[in-house]
Parts: structure tokens; sequence; C-alpha cells
């Protein structure tokens, strides 16, 4: 009895193992959705629509972009949790993905259950940016006017618990200085405000603040990175501003409902690798300030798990809540 269990076990999971193989080679059979839980035009956005145009001849099947802003993002990850399993829908996931479940609020999925991720595809360093009028023309001036006169200076975020107010409070830690956090309703706000002097900085992702480094309405004090930007040569690195802790890449994913197939979740890897591999899409993200990122699904996992914990940690220590 035993030895026959044994062999329909094995036949079973062979069985499973073959049927997964088929419909890894016959997907997809339909378009392809990409929901991103954010508005048209910001840097998840540009990511999501680079790949897909890159991919989309590759898989046989036009991918689409739709753009389910709202909620802080929970609009669209609740959209794509609630999908089926089948690969036909999938996730950009980013920063703010990681950050939420520490917020407090509830949320009807589970963002450590109800998602596979395939691949982080793409980063790039955050940028400290202030406005033109600021006196500080290094990171250790504005530390010195933000010491000197504790609170009186402020930093703007797109909201409270994003990545733009984690960023900020990331650097008020590193830097013990006391700034005055000013929530804004979505990035396009705060950044119009730096730049009419409302607000005097501002933590946000280098494709983001690029395009008003270049024509001089931002100034760039620092990358959040190890190393300098090949974008922008003359900024140095939170490493060498002393300020080594304050690493904070914005990265953007993709992700896919629990439950789909590995071979699905495969597929969709090696098709995603190859676009960010190519000439173009190497030469497209770097105009945007970012690089490929492509790793397997499991290390996507894992980074999504080790950023849970490291933004849990600054939530808790900054004590912060959701709106």
């Amino acid at each position: 009895m035993v030895l026959l269990n044994a062999r329909w076990l094995t036949s079973a999971i062979l069985l499973l193992a073959g049927t997964g193989a088929a419909l890894a080679q016959s997907y997809p059979t339909k378009p392809v959705t990409v929901i991103v839980p954010y508005a048209v035009g910001g840097t998840t956005d540009i990511v999501a629509r680079l790949v897909t145009t890159q991919i989309g001849n590759g898989l046989g099947q036009p991918m689409v972009v739709d753009n389910r802003a709202g909620g802080g993002g929970n609009i669209g990850w609740g959209a794509v949790a609630r999908s089926a399993p089948d690969g036909h829908t999938l996730l950009t996931t980013e920063t703010s993905f990681t950050i939420a479940p520490a917020l407090g609020t509830k949320q009807p999925f589970d963002p450590k259950k109800d998602f596979a991720h395939i691949i982080t595809a793409a980063a790039a360093p955050h940028v400290l940016v202030v406005n033109p009028s600021v006196p500080a023309k290094t990171v250790q001036e504005f530390i010195a006017a933000a010491k000197s006169q504790p609170g009186k200076l402020n930093y703007g975020s797109g909201g409270n618990g994003t990545n733009t107010h984690l960023g900020g409070e990331l650097f008020k830690r590193e830097a013990a200085i006391d700034l005055t956090h000013v929530p804004y309703k979505g990035a396009g706000q705060v950044l119009q405000d730096l730049m009419g002097g409302q607000v005097q900085a501002l933590v946000t992702s280098l494709p983001t603040a690029l395009p008003h480094i270049k024509s001089g309405k931002l100034r760039a004090l620092m990358v959040t990175s190890a190393k300098r930007s090949p974008l922008l040569p003359d900024v140095p690195s939170a490493k060498e501003a002393g300020l080594p802790r304050v690493a904070m890449d914005f990265w953007v994913g993709f992700s896919a409902p629990a439950g789909t197939s590995q071979p699905v979740i495969d597929k969709l890897n090696k098709a995603i690798t190859d676009a960010l591999n190519s000439a173009d899409g190497r030469k497209r993200l770097a105009e945007q300030g970012l690089e490929p990122v492509p790793n397997s699904p499991t290390q996507a996992s894992q980074l999504v798990a080790a950023e849970m914990q490291r933004w849990g940690a600054v939530v808790k220590a900054a004590g912060i809540k959701a709106d």
C-alpha cells in the first residue's frame, strides 16, 4: 500500500510538472495587463512602459499598461492580488510596496503571501535636492544650517509613508538633524512647491529629479548610493558625504498573483531579463538614470522581504502612521 501511494504521488508530481511546462509553452494566450498602482509619468510607470514595449513582441502577445492610481498603491496592489494566477495580470512593485505593511493600514490582501515576485527590473539611487535659494552648496553645509536652527528647515514628501517621506526620515536620523516634514498628495505637487521655494529640500528618485536638476531649478547635494551617478558626476555619493547608511535605491520590479505557476514565472523572468540586457533596453534605462537589475525570482523575493524588514524599522523608529 505504501509503495502504491509512493508511485501515485510520483506520478502526480510528474503530471503537474508536465502540465506546468505545457502551460508555459503556450503562455500567453491573450494580452498581458501590467497594473501600475500610480499615475502616468512617474518612475514606476516609465519602467513599466519601457519593459512592456521591449518584451511584447518576444512573448507573442501585446502587453498593456493599466494605471490604477489611488489609496497609496492599495487599489492597484489589491486588483492584482484578486486576479487569476495565470500570468496575464502582472504588477509593478517598488519601494512603497515594502513600506506599506509597516504603516498599520488595513489591506484587503496579504502583501507577504499574495504575490509571486518575478524580477527586480531596474533601480536608481535617490537624490537629496534643495531649492537653489538655499545657501548650502554641500550636504555638510545643509546639515550645519539645520543644526543651527532645529526644526526651521523643512523637507517635502509625496505623502505620509511614501518613499520620499522615508528617505527624508532616514537622512534626518543619520545626519542627527531636526527637519520639519511637509507631506503633499503626490510627487508632482511637492516638486512644484520645492521649485517655488515653499519647501527647502526633498529626497526623491533620481529619474524624477533629474530634468529639474539639469534645468537648474533644483540643486543636487547628494545621491543615496555608495558611488556617484554617471549622470551627476559632480554630485557626491552618500558614502563620500559621510552618510554611508543613507543608502537608498528606488527599484521597480514585476510580480504576479500568488499561485502563478513557476514555469510561467520563469518564462516572464527570462523575457524581462532579455529586454533589460538588450542594447536598446540598457540605453533607455540609462537615459532615465536607471540601471538594469536582472535577478532571479528567488532574489527578487529576498529583496522584497529585506526591504519590508528595513523600512519597518525606520517607520517604527520615526513613529510614522498612515494618514
